[in-house]
């Protein structure tokens, strides 16, 4: 049996319909709300014809019908049309992004606010594998007596800041000189060379200094290299499947959050998936959490190189059209804001 023109019209109707309203949709709603010019008899034949072929499903609760996976798998290859967003749209989703214009990880994880609160859908940011990441400079910067503060600057944008106690007292002058010696060390290295790399033979010819960088500096540096290199996933918007149907069974909802909770295996389905725009519905998911949820994903780069991605977790009916405008042109937005041209981005220029 053929997915006809007429087929597909009343197909895409009933997706329109109850991705709109949650509710199985009928042959009465599609010849009251939906110029399609059938007959309501044609339409229910259609109907029927449409859920033996596993395209529609029926609620036994309800007359109507609601599509099946296989219908949204159909939309989404063949019958969705991209959903341009308003100017509007684009300079709020702008506006909000640079506002909060910080290092990366923060700008990252503020994306993944933006989308949820834009789709009202739990989203979610995963930074880059940062193996490949860059060292830009390292300082030492003096907060009190025994108190110095480790930063370290990526070419990606990364920056991480630990507190380090240290037993004796220092001169700012040596912190200025170790800030130089580290930076010369490890700039242009990655955090994979960095992390291999022994650099306490630069300073054998002073003791004193040895056993400073040995004992206080050293075990900090290579741990935050180690966090540096570590895949951060961000979550926003647990709350919203509180107001989506789907979860109004408490049992499904706690199953949700559970799901949602497990960030190793949620990291791990992540990184399996390919580069670029990405939906899986249902089944098509690897993670056995996620069967009855769509997946939408994109991927950002940082100047080129380090990947990311973005997107949403929820129930198989949403508005995907919408959706994925929106993450493309987050994506896009988080692709400019960390071009780096010769090596550095404006914020780093202006350091």
């Amino acid at each position: 049996m053929d997915l006809n023109e007429r087929k597909l019209k009343v197909l895409q109707a009933i997706i329109s319909d109850f991705v709109a309203t949650a509710e199985p949709v009928g042959s009465r709603t599609l010849t009251r709300k939906y110029d399609l010019g059938f007959s309501p008899a044609t339409i229910r034949n259609e109907m029927a014809d449409l859920e033996e072929m596993g395209y529609l499903t029926h609620p036994h609760t309800s007359a109507g019908r609601i599509p099946s996976e296989k219908a949204y798998r159909l939309y989404v290859n063949e019958l969705m049309k991209k959903q341009e967003l308003t100017k509007a749209e684009k300079n709020a989703i702008s506006s909000q992004l640079m506002a909060n214009f910080d290092e990366l990880d923060k700008t990252i994880e503020h994306a993944a606010h933006i989308l949820s609160e834009i789709t009202q859908l739990t989203a979610f940011a995963m930074t880059p594998r940062k193996e490949q990441d860059i060292i830009k400079y390292i300082r030492l910067l003096p907060v009190d007596e025994h108190t110095v503060v480790l930063m370290i600057v990526s070419e990606s944008g990364k920056i991480s800041n630990q507190s380090l106690r240290i037993a004796q007292g220092y001169q700012e002058e040596t912190l200025d000189m170790l800030s130089k010696s580290f930076t010369y060390s490890y700039k242009g290295k990655t955090l994979n060379e960095a992390i291999k790399m022994n650099i306490i033979r630069d300073f054998e010819s002073d003791i004193e200094m040895m056993r400073l960088v040995q004992d206080n500096v050293m075990p900090h540096l290579m741990r935050t290299f180690e966090d540096m290199l570590n895949i951060n996933l961000y979550l926003d918007g647990y709350s919203n499947i509180f107001d989506l149907p789907e979860y109004s069974d408490i049992s499904r909802a706690r199953m949700f959050l559970n799901m949602l909770n497990q960030k190793d295996v949620m990291t791990d389905e992540l990184i399996r998936r390919g580069e670029g725009l990405k939906i899986t519905i249902g089944d098509e998911n690897d993670s056995a959490d996620m069967k009855d949820c769509s997946l939408i994903t994109a991927t950002y780069h940082i100047d080129g190189k380090l990947v990311g991605k973005i997107g949403v977790i929820g129930p198989t009916r949403m508005k995907y059209s919408k959706i994925t405008s929106v993450i493309e042109y987050l994506t896009d937005n988080l692709n400019n804001a960390f071009t780096l041209p010769g090596g550095q981005n404006d914020k780093e220029k202006e350091r």
